[in-house]
C-alpha cells in the first residue's frame, strides 16, 4: 500500500474507458473537477493513457489514475505500460484488474508492489466476496467491489454484497477503502449505495451515455454528498 496516497470518503470514480479522449475528455474532466470542488468530494478519473498529462495539467481536484499498467521494470517491453511512465505523466494512481482488463492474482500482487515502489495509489477491482478477500490481503489502497455480471446493466449490487465485502475488507485491513461499483445509473443509485454503507461508488455508462453527461455528474455528486452527510452528521 502506497502510504502517501491520500483520498477521503465519500469519493467517486468516473471511468470513461474508451468512450472519450482528447478535448472531449478534458471538457468532461473540467466539469467533474468543478463539481468535485463544489461538493468537497474526491473523484478518481481514469482517462486514456494519452490523456493523463492533459488532465493532470488542467484540473485541480480530480485524482487522475491510469486505466491499467504492467509490472515490468525500466528496459525492454515494447507495447507495455511502464509504471514510471504513468507516474511521470502526472497520474497519482492506477486501476487494476477491471473486468475488461483482467489480471491473474500473481500479476495483481506484482503490479501493486510496483505501484508502491514508484509512488502510485492502487484501486483494484474484484468480483466475488472471495476475490475481494484475496485482493485485500495484497494491500492495495482501494478496492472496487463490483460483480462483473452487473457492469453496464443498470442493476446495482444487493445490500448483502455491499455489507459483506465492506466487513471483509475492514477485518483484513481497515485502511483499505471500498468502492461499490456496477450498475450505477443515476443520482438515486448513488444515494442508495452510500446509504447502504459504501464509502464510495462510481459510474461509466450512467454518465457517458446520459442525455446530459454534465448534468448527470452534478446529480451523482450531489447525491453522494447528501447521502454521506445524512449518515455521518
Amino acid at each position: 500500500m502506497y502510504k502517501d496516497f491520500k483520498i477521503s470518503a465519500p469519493f467517486f470514480e468516473v471511468g470513461p474507458k474508451a468512450y472519450l479522449y482528447g478535448e472531449e475528455m478534458l471538457k468532461l474532466a473540467k466539469v467533474i473537477d468543478k463539481t468535485a470542488m463544489k461538493y468537497d468530494v474526491d473523484v478518481i478519473v481514469t482517462p486514456q493513457y494519452t490523456d493523463i498529462k492533459l488532465l493532470a495539467d488542467n484540473t485541480e481536484r480530480i485524482l487522475v489514475f491510469a486505466q491499467h499498467m504492467d509490472s515490468l521494470e525500466v528496459g525492454r517491453g515494447l507495447g507495455s505500460v511502464l509504471p514510471e511512465a504513468v507516474k511521470a505523466a502526472g497520474a497519482v494512481g492506477v486501476m487494476l484488474n477491471h473486468a475488461e482488463k483482467p489480471l491473474t492474482l500473481e500479476e495483481i500482487e506484482k503490479t501493486i508492489k510496483r505501484a508502491d515502489e514508484v509512488g502510485l495509489g492502487t484501486i483494484v477491482c474484484a468480483d466475488t466476496v472471495e476475490d475481494v478477500k484475496k485482493i485485500a490481503m495484497m494491500g492495495p489502497n482501494l478496492i472496487v467491489a463490483e460483480p462483473t455480471e452487473l457492469i453496464g446493466t443498470g442493476k446495482t449490487s444487493d445490500t448483502s454484497y455491499v455489507t459483506d465485502t465492506i466487513k471483509m475488507v475492514n477485518e483484513i485491513n481497515p485502511d483499505i477503502m471500498v468502492l461499490q461499483g456496477a450498475g450505477i445509473s443515476n443520482g438515486n443509485d448513488v444515494y442508495n449505495m452510500i446509504k447502504c454503507g459504501a464509502q464510495a461508488t462510481g459510474s461509466t455508462s450512467g454518465i457517458i451515455k446520459a442525455a446530459d453527461p454534465y448534468a448527470m455528474v452534478e446529480e451523482m455528486l450531489f447525491n453522494l454528498r447528501k447521502a454521506w452527510d445524512e449518515l455521518h452528521k
